[in-house]
């Protein structure tokens, strides 16, 4: 399959998790992709898409900095001439009930989730007017977007804000050809999700990671959690021209989760 063929492609957060499997996955579609993270381990990812044949090239990038970004930027239209997808993907996430969270923590995750969503938006938009080919961004948010749960305040609050971003700048830019859509993930079985404070508080109270894992497994309506690879077919949807008439849109992949 080429449904990327010689699409240049930017993906944050590509260290791990769905970032590593949308990488990867560009790449297998014929994509030349730019990976980019604020952790050197991306460059185990270029590497593994080199080994398979792939193009890639990783950059090291702090999403909060406007400066990195148009850095990020300029290195991916010197390299390839124009950019064709760009992949907001990179997150994080603290769980804390509100009456505890400080201030450091809510500015960090809207930072992280929102600014960096903002900053990778306005760049590409300007990248891709310079090729006069339209493009198509990508936005990961979270279904914490679309239904609230404890302790997740600032996460819902900067994912939420993702949602109507891409809403908002897809009817600025329609008549550009540059669609703007958002993924809304479900569960997913991700290295960061693992490490969460919520999630080890989780495993403590039920007495172990295995067990905890098949209490939510036990919950989910198709009775498994999402795979990185399961949110990363949906990102290549609307990465490709498959979508072309697809703007403005949400896709949820969450198993069914928010269908109940």
């Amino acid at each position: 399959m080429e449904r990327l063929k010689d699409k240049v492609a930017l993906v944050t957060g590509a260290a791990s998790g769905i970032g590593r499997a949308t990488a990867l996955l560009f790449a297998r579609e014929g994509a030349r992709v730019v990976a980019t993270d604020i952790a050197g381990t991306g460059e185990q990812v270029v590497q593994e898409i080199r080994a398979a044949g792939g193009q890639a090239l990783f950059l090291l990038h702090d999403v909060t900095d406007e400066v990195v970004w148009n850095k990020v930027m300029s290195r991916t239209f010197e390299a390839h001439g124009r950019l064709d997808v760009l992949v907001n993907n990179a997150g994080t996430a603290t769980s804390r009930p509100v009456a505890d969270l400080s201030l450091a923590e809510w500015r960090e995750q809207l930072a992280v989730n929102l600014d960096s969503a903002f900053l990778g938006t306005k760049y590409a938009v300007r990248t891709m007017r310079l090729g006069k080919r339209g493009g198509s961004i990508v936005n990961v948010a979270s279904v914490s977007a679309l239904v609230g749960s404890p302790g997740t305040a600032a996460y819902s609050a900067s994912k939420g804000g993702v949602r109507m971003l891409s809403k908002a700048v897809a009817m600025e830019c329609a008549q550009d050809g540059i669609r703007v859509n958002t993924v809304f993930p479900g569960g997913v079985r991700t290295p960061s999700w693992q490490t969460a404070d919520w999630w080890r508080g989780f495993v403590d109270q039920i007495g172990g990671e295995e067990e905890a894992w098949k209490q939510l497994e036990a919950s989910a309506p198709m009775g498994r959690m999402g795979e990185p690879e399961d949110i990363a077919e949906a990102i290549l949807y609307l990465a490709s021209d498959a979508s072309r008439y697809v703007t403005g849109s949400e896709l949820v992949v969450d198993g069914g989760y928010t269908a109940r």
